[in-house]
């Protein structure tokens, strides 16, 4: 993790990954495919002008979006300056930024379209001087990502030659919807490009608590000997959205909670939390160590359901007064589907440092509030020499790291209040990433470290194959509901999920 700016009234030394802030990034085109699409003018440009704007990107670049619609240079550029919000001052960078926008159109399964898109990338590589260097960015549905690569491939830009420009590919989750597809994916995109070249993105990586798990864990003496079974209760990951499926129900559909957040998101941040120290802070090293993790997950098992896996799927009801769409009333949703659109997952990690701690895992739509965080229960104190005095038993102590909607940390502990009376509270250290310096937007800071060739906050192949294998008996129980006597657990929405699911959530995630 680098250091964007050190805050002025910085009380602490602050230490840089000077690797980093040494290197400037080296020049490049970035070619978007699905350059029309929402993806791309919603995240993808607002975090390249971000970027243009604070000086990180290289002062030979350009970016060129390719798709179906029919564009041109002046259209796509009227485009996304009409879906631009910018801010008081910025039309003269954002007019400089512009002139570095260019477009193609291209049928993804016309192969002659791929040769005019390589040779308008050569005539701009004299003009800007990109010296080669490409970044494909696969902002498309993934079912179209093994056309793309292969043609990028037949193409003759996907390989790097010795002595040339580099060439790097960026694909969005779902990375497959099961194992079967992940391999088959895989095995498709190795055959144009290098798993080097491949970065599986996934920006809840790049948000700066979950890059400070490991600075937490690993560079503070307070917590590193504690971080473990003897000391730890239990540990609680939560990612809430309060929104339906929206315009998603197509995918969502097809997908569901599992697919949609449990292979990627929370297997991250599930990771991030248990894995071991590795031996050095390196892409490859800290990878090893994910998939070690994800290797001692104890199997899912169907002996006893109902205290491993609660699936939920939100009903009909009111938010604000105003009358809500049960999912089966969605558009695009079949009216008798099972669709989970909420999980609780409780897992076990069997291993040394964890055995015999759960892990309970929970995301879900059209709940209470949007939130997400990483919640570490520590261990009641072994004797309570206050009982005589106080009666009720001492609350342990509490870690939350905070992703959204306020990035922090926070550490819960009892103080005596003060006066003559022996009286205790629970009081809490508490850091907020918004009082420090200026951070880069999650989006902004995974395509920085793409350009720079950097895995770190990327999946790797072997991640993505034994998140599969070990969800794959997960799907294969929620293809079970609404057959075999098994039921959906419905829930109202804005609340915290099915009934079933409610004594979990409070104490576990205290909601």
């Amino acid at each position: 993790m680098e250091c964007e700016n050190k805050p002025a009234n910085a009380e602490f030394s602050v230490s840089c990954d000077r690797r980093k802030s040494a290197r400037p990034p080296e020049p490049c085109a970035i070619v978007i495919f699905g350059a029309s699409g929402d993806l791309t003018a919603r995240k993808l440009i607002p975090a390249f002008f971000d970027l243009f704007k604070i000086d990180r990107l290289p002062d030979d670049f350009i970016i060129v979006g390719a798709s179906r619609s029919p564009l041109n240079d002046d259209t796509f550029r009227a485009r996304l300056t009409d879906k631009h919000q910018g801010e008081p001052g910025d039309d003269d960078k954002w007019q400089s930024f512009l002139e570095r926008c260019f477009y193609v159109p291209l049928d993804y399964d016309k192969a002659a379209d791929y040769v005019t898109l390589r040779q308008r990338l050569g005539a701009l590589d004299k003009t800007y001087n990109t010296a080669g260097n490409l970044v494909f960015y696969l902002a498309i549905p993934p079912g179209i990502y093994p056309l793309v690569s292969r043609h990028l491939g037949e193409a003759g830009m996907s390989r790097e030659s010795a002595g040339g420009g580099w060439v790097r590919i960026v694909v969005e989750k779902p990375f497959g919807r099961d194992l079967a597809s992940a391999r088959e994916l895989n095995h498709t995109m190795h055959e144009s490009f290098s798993e080097e070249q491949i970065f599986r993105i996934d920006h809840y990586l790049a948000k700066e608590t979950v890059q400070n798990v490991l600075m937490l864990r690993f560079a503070n003496t307070l917590f590193e000997p504690l971080w473990n079974r003897n000391y730890i209760e239990y540990v609680g990951i939560l990612a809430a959205e309060k929104l339906g499926v929206e315009h998603r129900a197509g995918y969502y559909e097809d997908s569901g909670v599992i697919r949609d957040m449990f292979q990627n998101h929370m297997m991250q941040l599930l990771a991030l939390t248990a894995m071991e120290a590795p031996s050095v802070f390196e892409a490859p090293r800290v990878h090893e160590e994910k998939v070690k993790v994800f290797r001692s997950i104890k199997p899912f098992t169907e002996a006893r359901p109902a205290e491993n896996l609660i699936l939920g799927q939100y009903g009909a009801g009111k938010i604000d007064n105003a009358a809500a769409a049960a999912y089966r009333q969605e558009p695009g949703v079949d009216p008798g589907s099972n669709t989970p659109t909420f999980a609780m997952l409780r897992l076990f990690i069997d291993n040394w440092r964890w055995r015999g701690v759960p892990f309970y895992i929970a995301s879900g739509k059209r709940l209470a509030e949007k939130k997400t965080k990483i919640v570490v229960q520590f261990k009641a104190i072994p004797h309570y020499m206050f009982r005589y005095l106080l009666g009720d038993e001492i609350p342990a102590n509490r870690l939350i790291l905070g992703i959204y909607p306020r990035e922090e940390i926070k550490l819960s502990f009892q103080a005596k209040l003060p006066g003559t009376q022996l009286c205790m509270q629970t009081v809490k250290m508490d850091f907020q990433y918004q009082n420090r310096a200026h951070t880069l937007d999650a989006y902004s800071r995974s395509l920085l470290d793409c350009i720079n060739g950097d895995h770190m906050l990327f999946w790797g192949q072997d991640g993505v194959e034994q998140t599969w294998k070990y969800l794959d008996p997960i799907l294969s129980s929620c293809s079970q509901y609404g057959g075999e006597g098994r039921r959906l657990n419905f829930y109202e929405p804005r609340s915290w999920g099915p009934d079933e699911s409610l004594a979990w959530m409070r104490r576990i995630l205290n909601v």
